[in-house]
């Protein structure tokens, strides 16, 4: 008969080895997962505040933001006002995943199947992360930052290194390439560069110089010539690229901010897919383990409960709604496959003639976290039944009414346009406002940003932005919308 790995909440690291091994398994050949080489880390839980305060990175370079937010964090999880995450898991190869050392037994088996299974699989092989980050070079990069910025404070000052920081952290979400795939991390690249520094300097805002040398030369030609061809979406790259006056280390410090923001991307597109698949990944594994009798029924009943306040879904008139939660949503979604193709109904089979039926949930799975980000994800595998076991509606909210009107309910129109309202939600322009940079003004140097709006939306706080775009290229800045009405 098989003993259960655990039967006391305390851990041991002897314990928790043998409960890897026996995870792994499962995910490994009865999943079919192929998740990174994990590294665990046990911590406190003030050393569990301080990581994901400072975006949950292992290595970070310092700054007086992290210390605020540490400091507001701690004290609301002192007071009992908040709660922890019970791990963090980084898309590093091999992967790092922090585990509160507060932990039971049974939710450290809990977590490592969550972190170390499934979204370290995810991280490995949804297409986003494998085309816009590079896991085994971020550590190093990480460490390369930290070196590089400590050097600027101690040669520039602290004040000085940290107001720049701050212009630079605003504007992170302006610091990606959405379509054109950016250069792999390379530390010993970015040493050599360091190196080199002095001749880098003098090439760097070459093709911008060349543009002001070749319209002097040419009168008359002013307003025939634009700079840059063609609008750059990447603020940060174009600042750092161009802007005529700045100096060496802040060009470097925007390329550090920049990267690691390049590195977050994929993140922002996946939110409710990876934490689905990991959600999945974690009940299903943890009822393999009870099922082969590695578990015993108490600590079957004490994954169930926090599994449960994890994936609950307030409803949309409960006073603790704020929103629809990822967990529920995307393990919904998970389990709702796993039924279709095991046990469909003629509306499924009508509704995924692809896969309905197949009896492989895993295949259809892995295929669909591999292929699909958030908005795809949810017009693709959203089903009718789902809509319905979930209580999903569509409300239009016009401020000028007294009352709220439903506009899709539980009909063939209805489905379609709760499927279409979700998948819009997870869309990128729905969070951060769409903004290039579509010309520089040769004789001010001011630049020109246009804004596109998303849905009508007025752009907010276009002044402080403003401010942050003028502490990096060092000239006037000015927004504008589609129809060159100046913004600010």
């Amino acid at each position: 008969m098989t003993e259960p790995l655990w039967t006391s909440t305390e851990w041991t690291f002897p314990k928790i080895e043998r409960v890897y091994d026996a995870i792994q398994e499962i995910a490994v050949e009865e999943m079919g997962l192929e998740p990174y080489p994990a590294q665990l880390e046990i911590i406190t839980s003030e050393q569990m505040v301080d990581a994901y305060t400072s975006i949950g990175l292992p290595i970070f370079y310092h700054h007086w933001s992290f210390g605020k937010h540490f400091t507001h964090q701690w004290t609301q999880y002192q007071r009992g006002l908040t709660g922890l995450a019970y791990e963090i898991v980084i898309n590093s190869d091999p992967s790092i995943a922090y585990l509160m050392e507060e932990n039971t037994m049974t939710m450290m088996a809990l977590t490592i199947s969550h972190a170390c299974m499934g979204h370290s699989h995810f991280f490995r092989n949804n297409y986003l992360f494998r085309q816009w980050t590079d896991a085994a070079s971020i550590v190093d990069y990480l460490l390369f930052a930290r070196a590089y910025i400590k050097k600027c404070e101690v040669r520039e000052g602290s004040a000085e290194v940290e107001t720049f920081l701050d212009s630079c952290h605003s504007l992170m979400n302006y610091g990606v390439n959405r379509y054109k795939r950016p250069a792999k991390l390379s530390p010993a690249k970015e040493r050599k560069r360091d190196d080199e520094r002095d001749a880098y300097r003098q090439s760097k805002n070459s093709e911008l110089a060349e543009f002001f040398k070749s319209l002097q030369a040419e009168e008359g030609s002013v307003s025939e010539k634009k700079f840059p061809q063609e609008p750059e979406e990447n603020i940060l790259f174009f600042c750092e690229k161009y802007a005529p006056d700045l100096p060496e280390w802040k060009r470097e410090i925007i390329r550090i901010v920049r990267k690691i923001s390049q590195y977050f991307y994929p993140q922002g597109l996946t939110k409710l897919m990876n934490e689905g698949a990991a959600s999945y990944c974690h009940y299903r594994i943890m009822h393999r383990l009870h099922d082969k009798g590695l578990m015993t029924d108490g600590s079957m009943l004490e994954f169930l409960q926090s599994h449960t306040n994890v994936v609950f879904q307030p409803a949309f008139d409960d006073r603790r709604y704020s929103g629809l939660n990822p967990y529920a949503i995307g393990l919904g979604m998970m389990c709702d496959i796993e039924r279709i193709c095991n046990e469909p109904t003629a509306e499924d089979r009508k509704q995924f003639r692809d896969f309905a039926g197949c009896q492989d949930p895993m295949m259809v799975l892995r295929e669909a976290w591999q292929n699909y980000r958030d908005e795809s994800f949810v017009r693709q595998f959203l089903s009718n039944k789902l809509i319905r076991d979930m209580d999903l509606f569509e409300l239009k909210d016009v401020r000028r009414e007294s009352e709220y009107l439903v506009t899709a309910i539980h009909d063939d129109n209805g489905y379609d346009m709760i499927r279409e309202t979700l998948a819009n939600s997870y869309e990128r322009q729905q969070m951060i406002p769409e903004i290039e940079v579509v010309r520089v003004d040769p004789k001010t140097r001011e630049l020109f940003l246009e804004y596109k709006p998303y849905q009508k939306r007025a752009l907010a706080n276009a002044d402080k932005m403003i401010k942050h775009i003028h502490a990096l290229w060092g000239y006037p800045v000015s927004i504008h919308d589609t129809k060159q009405n100046r913004i600010t």
